[in-house]
């Protein structure tokens, strides 16, 4: 399969009271067109800024990042990016928010507003467009923020933890309509998340880093689609798979 996205040798290192602080140190990915990698790591292991980088929102201080066989030297229209932290535009409703990639790249009024009207019915956010995201609740606000990436038709989708901030029952819904615009759409999905679930039930590759973005573990998940965490939770492979990313967890944070 085609190599999309890869990354070769990164390292990144931040100034700090006039030390310089590793974030990131010899970082090697790649990924293959239309797949669905989950990165799976604790907290401070470099996840974060690792998507960054694959974004090109900055730079390595060592290494390349290569997007379809490209030096990528900054933010890229082809490349969607959904953030932990919400980052609706609030003085914009959520049509105006869906429609925003569409104004940058100066498509028609019209036309925006077909394609947004669409999106939002996709997300189940129809009835919605004229509300401000100050009065939607946190899962519609991912929803809208879901749609408006989709908007700019990415073909490479980088999502860090968009469903950590949500309880258990929403957060299982968003993942299981996340895995429906996915399937069939031939988009590339690097997933970023510390929840081995969430991890195993999307990805059809998890790659597990330890500290400062070591892989620990590179592994293609076969679990059969479509999948359902309630029956997955049983199955005698996502459990041994479960155990195996404990352990890789684990080993990468001593």
């Amino acid at each position: 399969m085609t190599v999309v996205l890869a990354a070769e040798r990164l390292t990144k290192q931040f100034a700090k009271d006039d030390q310089a602080i590793v974030a990131l140190r010899d970082f090697t990915l790649s990924v293959e067109e239309g797949s669905f990698v989950t990165v799976l790591g604790r907290s401070g292991c470099g996840k974060s800024t690792m998507l960054n980088l694959l974004a090109g929102l900055t730079e390595p201080s060592e290494g390349v990042v290569s997007h379809r066989g490209e030096k990528l030297t900054g933010p890229d229209m082809d490349i969607g990016y959904l953030t932990q932290s919400d980052t609706l535009m609030p003085w914009r409703d959520v049509q105006r928010n869906v429609e925003m990639p569409l104004e940058i790249r100066g498509v028609g009024a019209e036309e925006r507003r077909g394609t947004a009207a669409a999106l939002l019915q996709r997300v189940g956010l129809a009835g919605f467009e004229k509300h401000y995201p100050r009065e939607l609740s946190g899962g519609m606000r991912r929803r809208a923020s879901l749609a408006r990436m989709l908007a700019g038709t990415p073909r490479t989708l980088l999502m860090d933890e968009p469903f950590g901030a949500l309880d258990a029952q929403l957060r299982t819904e968003l993942q299981e309509e996340l895995l429906q615009l996915w399937q069939g759409s031939g988009q590339t999905v690097v997933f970023v998340t510390h929840d081995i679930e969430e991890a195993l039930l999307l990805g059809d590759r998890i790659v597990v880093l330890g500290r400062l973005g070591r892989i620990v573990t590179d592994q293609k998940i076969d679990l059969p689609r479509p999948r359902a965490l309630d029956t997955l939770r049983v199955d005698p492979a996502f459990v041994g798979l479960h155990t195996a990313m404990a352990a890789a967890l684990k080993e990468g944070s001593s």
